[in-house]
C-alpha cells in the first residue's frame, strides 16, 4: 500500500505553495515506470491533473511565481503517450509540458492562469478500469495568499530545530562564477609534425523539459536541433582537424549558464549554438545568423533573444535570486575581441550557407543571447530555419539536407582557423 505522507512545504525565492512528496518504489523500479497517458478535467472548482503510470513512483509537486507554473518532479521515467495533442486551456491550465530534467529526475511543468494552491497530490492504486495514477489537484488562490503562504513558510523554517551538525565535507571544487572567468589552460604547443586539434562547442538548443518550438508537422525544435549537432560533430571530426564537445548529447535539459561553462572548461576556441525558430507569419523561410550584441539588429532579433533567454524559466527553475551577470548580458571590455572575432566567423558562415540553401535578409542579425556570452570564446548562434514554414521543416527533417549545412559549416570553420594561423604567422 502507497500511502501519503505529511506536506512538506519549502521557500524558494520565486514564491512557491504547497510541497507535496510521496515515497517510491526503489531507484530500479522507479527508472522503470513509464507514463502512458494524461488527462485534464475541471471538477468543480479543482482543475484535476491524472497521470497513469505502469507502476507507483516517488513525486513532488511544487509552484512557483512570476510566471505562475506548476512543477511535478518524477523519476526519469518513460513517456508512452497516445498520439495526440497535450492537453492545454482548460480549467487553471494554460499550457504544459515535459521531458528530462536532469539524470535521474523528469519534470511536468504545468503554466497556469494565475496564482494556484495544490489541493491534493495522491496515488491511486490499480481498479477495473485504470492501472496506476498520479492525481493532481489545483486551486485558485489570489496573489496576497499566496504570498502570505510563503512568509508564514518562511517563519516556520526559520523557528525549525535544526538537525546536528555532520562533520565537514572534504573541499568541493569552486563553481564557476561567469562573472568572473576561470583561467584558461594554456595551450600546449604542437609537434611540428602533429598539429593539435582545434576545440569546437556544438550547443544543441532547448532539450528535456524545454522542447523549443514545435513544427507544422508536429516535430520539436529539441529534436532537430539534436539531430544536426550530431551530424556537425561528425563532419568536424572526420576531418581529423577537431575535437567536438557537444553541451548535450541526448534529450536533456541543460541551463544556458551551464552549456556556456561546459564550453569555457572545456578548453572551447569557437561556440556554435544551434536552433530553428517559428513564427506567426508561415510564409516566412530562411536561414540567419547571430552574434552578440548590446543592441539587437532589428525588433525580430530582440524578440528571439528574449525567448530565447527564458528557457531556463521555461524548464520550472527559479531565477529571481540569480545574479546580473547570469540573467542579463553584460559586455565589457574582455569581450570586445571575442565579439569582433563572432562577427568574422558569421561573415564566413554566410557566405558558406549561401553557397547552399536559401537565407533571410539580413542574414547576419544581432542580440542579446544569454547563450553567447563566453567573455573569452567567439560565438554565433545558427537558426536553422522556421519549423513554422513547411518547406522549411520538411528540409530540417531531412538527414541529407543536415549534413549538407553541417557541410557549410565545416568549411566556415576551416576558414575561420586558416585565417587566424596566417595572422599569428605574421
Amino acid at each position: 500500500m502507497w500511502r501519503e505522507i505529511s506536506i512538506l512545504r519549502t521557500i524558494a525565492l520565486s514564491l512557491p505553495v504547497l510541497v507535496w512528496a510521496i515515497p517510491g518504489p526503489s531507484a530500479a523500479v522507479a527508472a522503470e515506470a513509464v507514463i502512458t497517458d494524461v488527462r485534464v478535467g475541471q471538477l468543480g472548482e479543482k482543475t484535476r491533473f491524472v497521470f497513469d503510470l505502469s507502476n507507483p513512483v516517488a513525486f513532488k509537486v511544487f509552484a512557483l511565481g512570476d510566471p505562475y507554473r506548476v512543477v511535478i518532479d518524477l523519476p526519469e521515467v518513460g513517456w508512452r503517450l497516445p498520439a495526440r495533442p497535450l492537453p492545454t486551456r482548460t480549467g487553471l491550465l494554460v499550457n504544459m509540458r515535459y521531458g528530462l530534467f536532469k539524470p535521474g529526475t523528469s519534470r511536468v511543468v504545468l503554466d497556469v492562469a494565475g496564482p494556484v494552491a495544490v489541493g491534493g497530490a495522491f496515488l491511486l492504486e490499480p481498479s477495473a478500469a485504470f492501472g496506476h495514477r498520479l492525481v493532481v489537484d489545483l486551486l485558485a488562490t489570489s496573489r496576497e495568499a499566496f504570498v502570505k503562504q510563503s512568509r508564514d513558510l518562511a517563519a516556520r523554517i526559520a523557528d525549525a530545530p535544526r538537525a546536528p551538525s555532520s562533520p565537514a565535507p572534504a573541499a568541493a571544487a569552486p563553481r564557476l562564477s561567469m562573472a568572473s572567468p576561470p583561467p584558461r589552460k594554456p595551450l600546449r604547443r604542437p609537434a611540428a609534425l602533429t598539429p593539435r586539434k582545434r576545440v569546437i562547442a556544438i550547443d544543441p538548443g532547448h532539450g528535456g523539459i524545454d522542447p523549443g518550438t514545435v513544427g507544422v508537422s508536429g516535430i520539436y525544435e529539441k529534436h532537430i536541433t539534436l539531430s544536426a549537432a550530431r551530424e556537425i560533430k561528425k563532419q568536424l571530426e572526420q576531418t581529423g582537424r577537431y575535437k567536438v564537445l557537444l553541451t548535450r548529447d541526448r534529450d536533456i535539459f541543460i541551463r544556458l549558464r551551464e552549456r556556456v561553462s561546459a564550453a569555457r572548461e572545456g578548453g572551447a576556441e569557437l561556440f556554435v549554438s544551434i536552433h530553428a525558430d517559428a513564427i506567426k507569419n508561415k510564409n516566412i523561410r530562411g536561414l540567419s545568423v547571430y552574434t552578440l550584441s548590446e543592441r539587437a539588429s532589428d525588433k525580430e532579433a530582440a524578440a528571439l533573444a528574449e525567448k530565447e533567454n527564458k528557457a531556463d524559466l521555461i524548464a520550472g527553475i527559479d531565477l529571481n535570486g540569480e545574479s546580473p551577470e547570469v540573467t542579463n548580458i553584460l559586455i565589457d571590455l574582455a569581450q570586445r575581441e571575442s565579439m569582433n572575432q563572432s562577427a568574422r566567423f558569421a561573415a564566413g558562415l554566410v557566405k558558406s550557407l549561401k553557397r547552399e540553401t536559401r537565407m533571410l535578409r539580413n542574414t547576419h542579425r544581432f542580440a542579446g543571447f544569454a547563450v553567447l556570452k563566453a567573455p573569452d570564446v567567439p560565438s554565433v548562434l545558427m537558426e536553422l530555419g522556421f519549423l513554422s514554414n513547411r518547406q522549411d521543416e520538411k528540409a530540417l527533417r531531412s538527414k541529407k539536407y543536415r549534413a549538407k549545412l553541417a557541410s557549410a559549416l565545416v568549411r566556415a570553420v576551416d576558414g575561420y582557423f586558416v585565417r587566424i594561423e596566417e595572422a599569428t604567422r605574421k
